[in-house]
Formats: C-alpha cells, sequence, structure tokens
C-alpha cells in the first residue's frame, strides 16, 4: 500500500479578522511537497476549489502542479480532483500535459462531477448534467492524451480536426473517478476501469469494504480500455493525517484546526444551493442549513470524536500504524494523507517525517 500527501486546507482568519497570507499557505504546499518528495511518498494530491473559504487557494490544480514539478523530482503530480464539467476537455488535456512535461511523465488526476452550486458560476449551463457529463468526457480524455485528432466547430462555425499539445511524456494518462460515497460512482470508476479517489471520513469499515468489493467486481467484469490501472484497479483513500508522539499530545494538538475546518465545511455545505440533485452531500445541503451555530458545534464535535474512533491517521505511530494495517487489509491500495487541516508548518513536517518511518515498516 502506497502513502500519499493530499492537500484541501481552509484558511484561518486570525483574531483581528485579518485575511489570510495565501503567500505564505503556497510557501508551506512547496514545503510539504519537497519533504514528501524527499522522504519517498508515491504523489502530492492537490483539489479544484472555487469561491469558498475551503480550499482558497486551490483554484487550479494544474497551476499549482506545475510548481510542484519544478520543486520536486520523483514523486506523482495530482489533481485531486479536476471538475470536469467546469473546463473544456481539450484544454484540461492540454494543461495536464505541460504538468506532465515539466515533471517528466509524473502527471496524474482524479475526476470529479462538481457538487457546489457556485462553483458552476464558471459554467452555469453545466450544473443540471455535470454527472453525465464528467462520466462521458473520461473515454475523450484518453484518446485526447493519445494524440487522437478530434472534431470541433472553430471560430466561424466551421469544423476542424485538432490535436491538443504539447505531446505528454506518458503514453496514458492515470486517471481516477472522485466519490463522496455513492455507491453508483463506485461501480462507474470501475466499468470505466479509472482508479478510485474517496474518503473514510463520514464512512464505516462496512461501508468502504461494500464499496470497494462492488468497484473491484464492476472493474473485473469491465472491457479493456486503453491507458487504464492495473488489473484490479487502484483504490484511494483519502484521510486526515497526524502523527504525533501518543494519543493524548495528538488528540490536544489537532481539536481545535479540525473542529474549525470541519465547521468550515458544514458551512459550505449549507451554502449549496444544488440540494436535492442526487449526491449525498447536496441532499443533506437543506437540513444543514436549517442549523443554528450552537447546533452546529455539536455536529463538528461528533463528528471529531467519530473519527478519532475509525478512519483517521491521528494518533501516536502505533495508533496510526493499526489504522494503515486495517485499511491495507479492507483493500485500500494507497492512502492520501491530509496533512493541512489547520496544524503549522513545523508540525505538519514533523508529523510527516514520523508518518514516513511508519511507510517503510509497512512496506
Amino acid at each position: 500500500m502506497e502513502l500519499s500527501v493530499m492537500f484541501f486546507g481552509a484558511d484561518r482568519v486570525g483574531a483581528t479578522g485579518a485575511g489570510p497570507d495565501h503567500a505564505a499557505q503556497y510557501e508551506t504546499i512547496l514545503a510539504v511537497a519537497r519533504a514528501a518528495d524527499e522522504l519517498g511518498f508515491a504523489a502530492v494530491w492537490t483539489p479544484e476549489r472555487h469561491f469558498q473559504q475551503v480550499g482558497q487557494v486551490f483554484p487550479s490544480p494544474p497551476v499549482l502542479s506545475a510548481a510542484l514539478a519544478v520543486a520536486t523530482e520523483r514523486i506523482a503530480l495530482r489533481g485531486g480532483s479536476v471538475v470536469l464539467p467546469l473546463h473544456h476537455p481539450l484544454r484540461v488535456v492540454e494543461d495536464w500535459a505541460v504538468v506532465d512535461n515539466l515533471s517528466r511523465g509524473r502527471a496524474g488526476f482524479s475526476v470529479a462531477t462538481g457538487w457546489h452550486s457556485a462553483d458552476f458560476v464558471l459554467a452555469p449551463d453545466h450544473y443540471a448534467d455535470r454527472r453525465e457529463r464528467a462520466l462521458g468526457d473520461i473515454p475523450l480524455l484518453r484518446r485526447l492524451w493519445a494524440g487522437e485528432g478530434v472534431d470541433y466547430p472553430d471560430g466561424t462555425g466551421r469544423t476542424v480536426t485538432v490535436r491538443p499539445q504539447p505531446t505528454p511524456v506518458q503514453p496514458a494518462l492515470p486517471l481516477w473517478l472522485t466519490t463522496s460515497g455513492s455507491p453508483a460512482t463506485w461501480e462507474a470508476a470501475g466499468r470505466l476501469r479509472t482508479g478510485v479517489l474517496g474518503a473514510t471520513v463520514g464512512q464505516s469499515r462496512a461501508d468502504l469494504a461494500d464499496r470497494i468489493a462492488r468497484y473491484r467486481a464492476a472493474y473485473a467484469a469491465a472491457p479493456e480500455q486503453p491507458g487504464t490501472h492495473p488489473a484490479h484497479g487502484t483504490v484511494t483513500l483519502m484521510t486526515h493525517t497526524y502523527v504525533g508522539v501518543d494519543d493524548a499530545e495528538v488528540r490536544r494538538r489537532v481539536e481545535a484546526p479540525l473542529k474549525a475546518y470541519l465547521t468550515s465545511y458544514v458551512r459550505q455545505t449549507a451554502a449549496n444551493r444544488g440540494a436535492g440533485g442526487g449526491h449525498a452531500a447536496e441532499q443533506g445541503a437543506k437540513a444543514v442549513a436549517a442549523l443554528d451555530d450552537q447546533q452546529i458545534a455539536l455536529l463538528t464535535d461528533f463528528a471529531f470524536q467519530r473519527y478519532l474512533t475509525w478512519g483517521s491517521l491521528l494518533g501516536s505511530p502505533e495508533t496510526c500504524a493499526g489504522t494503515l494495517a486495517d485499511l491495507r487489509d479492507l483493500g485500500c491500495d494507497e492512502v492520501a494523507c491530509f496533512v493541512d487541516f489547520g496544524l503549522g508548518q513545523d508540525e505538519v513536517l514533523a508529523g510527516l517525517h514520523r508518518l514516513s518511518a511508519l511507510r517503510k515498516d509497512l512496506a
């Protein structure tokens, strides 16, 4: 089982109300990515987020990955995730082909359908059928990456055949499909023979065992497709991560920042005007929006307590080693360690070094 690093942090506003220092956040991302590269982690994942406190410094995964490409040497650079319905597939392939060249063949990304209505100010006509668009464009991404010409109307309305440039280093594009937990999305990833990018938070071990089994079955039954993952597919699970000296010390360090992060995420969910669109997060948005501040605090405290019991890498080396072994036994191929949920840079780097020792023991 591989270990990678995941970024998805929320901005922190100081007590004076001063805005966050985004330049400093990018410096931290670069420092953590360099450390992960030197320590032998498999990949660094950067998300696509727009217009919200959660993920303000991540509007463009390929732009940030291009910077990481020249700051690192061997680690894979992955978008986790690219909201495909917001972009023209040709532009997606061109952007990531640049990253692939700058990194000498280390690019890849996970496709997301998108869920927050505010994101779609970038493509308002693509919101209602965003799932169909995302799944339908995955075979097209593979064809374009392989250099196949595709017909599109040009500025005069005339149909022309175009091929994206530059030519990528990798002959096949490493792809995942992002899921918030829907069994249908896990099965779709299997049918398309992509990897699947999920999360442990909000799901029980039994839930994940069921989803992974569905994915493996769909993958095995699907026909061969160009540029696909290994024979059994790839399950990548994101989990909040901080490996400390002992469990009590870790709880003390992570409680306030993680609860603040969870509160920001709950408020973002409540702001989604697309509730009822079929995704689990959207279905709960109206209920969350009705909660007052005290109820939200109780909800985040419950989530924090539950998360400490299973599914997180928050604890001593011994506790986290047990969680990693459990995830491996569950069928997880890669754990994407979410490190930037509010801890300081020095704490994140110290935890990363302790996690690296666990990675070697696990191997």
